[in-house]
């Protein structure tokens, strides 16, 4: 008997979509296909199979080994896997064993950019069938099975930022590879715009290639991306996506940051998510995540409200008043880079204090909505581009149904956001993980254990940052002392 089979993974729908996979595979067309799963830096890994071997590990699995959920951004092992438990606490991760991916049959994809490949998004599973705790895909699934039981669907929409950059030199020379703990000499590039002309059609026209590569990929994906913005800054872009389930939302925006990033390569192009690069005048990158609450029984969206002059009900009130409850704790995991915290800076347009607004683009929560508007709903301004979407939205599910349970209150609306008294977000990503820690809500939701194993990986990336002279220390004392 298969794995799937033996340990009864997959629902009726996922079984369903099997069956059309494997068609498709068998059509003829396919020649590869690609086997992965969303790190727990929401970086995709996996293996590449050739077809016949792809059909056979549809049900069977794909064997990896456990040392990719300890690596940290730069790729290096940050915990002891020959250690005891593999320094996970976890016999099963002991010695670099192997964990199986198995494949999510509904997200299948044909990859648009690389001919004859097949993609298909997995989830991570020990021999014995019980899933990887830290996969992160798995975790937020459980997430939601809380909103589930209060009765809801979580319903998220997409506002992502980014940057995209002509290379000019890729930097291949064997001395630039760098290693693990030391990535490889980033590519040199030039700018697309000079920017500052924001929404401005000649600024879209004059970026229109890099537009409708991305565009004309994402539609072939069967992505709802809904719109292309030219950002604010040079060479910078915005794309917004329809609402949709959450985890559906999730897996689409990992798709994406993949694809966007593959798609540009090829057409000598770089394409980052980094929050803030080191570029001179850029402008940073944030990723907006609107949010609601939509009632199982009858389909309508719990958010909007049944008095006159009021942006949400009282249920989206409660949830809005956990999202401010648990703000700190919760962004280390919309915020996870040492990078992410250069953004969070007053009058800046991205928030720097825990509060809400009504449509205001300063506060934390910007709260659109109102009797009679389906779509009323809360927009966190929070997050940066390269958090892993699982855990941006997981730490939103958790810390709003915690407002529900408590039946919290938000307080009023802070018509002035830079000036309003309210606490301060963490200023670093030590001060984030000490707020996440101390967050017991957060803790209990997703697991004294992912807790300490995330720390630990975002700890490590910071002692390896510390050790580092910056271009600002060399400017500051070189001279002076």
């Amino acid at each position: 008997m298969a794995f799937v089979e033996q340990f009864g993974l997959w629902s009726a729908v996922q079984s369903a979509a099997a069956r059309d996979v494997v068609s498709a595979l068998e059509s003829g067309s396919i020649d590869t296909v690609r086997f992965s799963f969303p790190d727990q830096h929401g970086i995709l890994r996996g293996k590449t199979l050739v077809t016949q071997e792809a059909i056979k590990a549809l049900r069977s699995g794909v064997t990896i080994t456990t040392t990719m959920f300890a690596k940290d951004t730069s790729h290096r092992t940050v915990f002891p896997v020959f250690s005891t438990g593999g320094g996970f606490s976890r016999p099963e991760m002991q010695g670099a064993a192997d964990v199986l991916m198995v494949a999510d049959p509904t997200t299948f994809k044909v990859l648009p950019w690389a001919p004859g490949t097949g993609w298909l998004l997995c989830d991570t599973y020990f021999q014995t069938g019980e899933p990887v705790p830290f996969d992160t895909r798995q975790l937020f699934r459980r997430t939601l099975k809380g909103v589930t039981d209060a009765g809801y669907r979580l319903i998220t929409g997409l506002e992502v930022e980014c940057h995209v950059f002509k290379v000019t030199q890729h930097h291949m020379q064997p001395q630039d590879a760098g290693q693990p703990g030391q990535p490889g000499v980033p590519p040199d590039v030039e700018l697309l715009s000079h920017g500052y002309q924001y929404l401005t059609e000649l600024r879209y026209d004059s970026m229109d290639d890099v537009m409708q590569l991305v565009r004309t990929t994402a539609q072939q994906l069967g992505l709802p991306l809904r719109s292309l913005e030219v950002e604010f800054g040079p060479s910078q872009f915005e794309f917004t996506f329809a609402p949709d389930d959450a985890l559906a939302t999730a897996d689409a925006m990992i798709l994406f940051r993949s694809a966007v990033k593959q798609v540009c390569r090829r057409h000598g192009y770089h394409a980052t998510f980094m929050c803030r690069p080191k570029i001179p005048n850029v402008v940073s990158s944030g990723w907006h995540l609107h949010q609601s609450l939509v009632r199982t029984s009858d389909g309508v969206n719990a958010f909007m409200p049944s008095t006159e002059g009021e942006q949400l009900s009282d249920i989206g009130k409660q949830y809005l008043a956990g999202l401010l409850a648990h703000a700190c704790g919760a962004t280390a995991l919309s915020t996870p880079t040492l990078n992410g915290y250069k953004r969070y800076r007053p009058y800046s347009l991205a928030p720097d204090r825990a509060i809400w607004g009504r449509d205001n683009r300063g506060a934390m929560l910007r709260v659109l909505g109102g009797v009679g508007d389906k779509a009323s709903r809360i927009e966190n301004r929070i997050g940066e581009p390269a958090a892993n979407p699982y855990l941006y939205f997981a730490s939103q599910a958790i810390s709003g149904l915690d407002g529900l349970h408590r039946k919290l209150d938000p307080g009023p609306s802070a018509d002035m956001p830079y000036e309003t008294d309210a606490p301060i977000l963490p200023r670093s990503l030590g001060e984030a993980l000490d707020c996440l820690r101390a967050d017991q809500g957060l803790v209990d939701g997703l697991g004294a254990g992912f807790v300490d194993y995330f720390c630990h990986i975002k700890e490590a990336e910071i002692a390896r940052f510390q050790l580092e002279v910056s271009d600002w220390e060399q400017r500051e004392y070189f001279d002076t002392f």
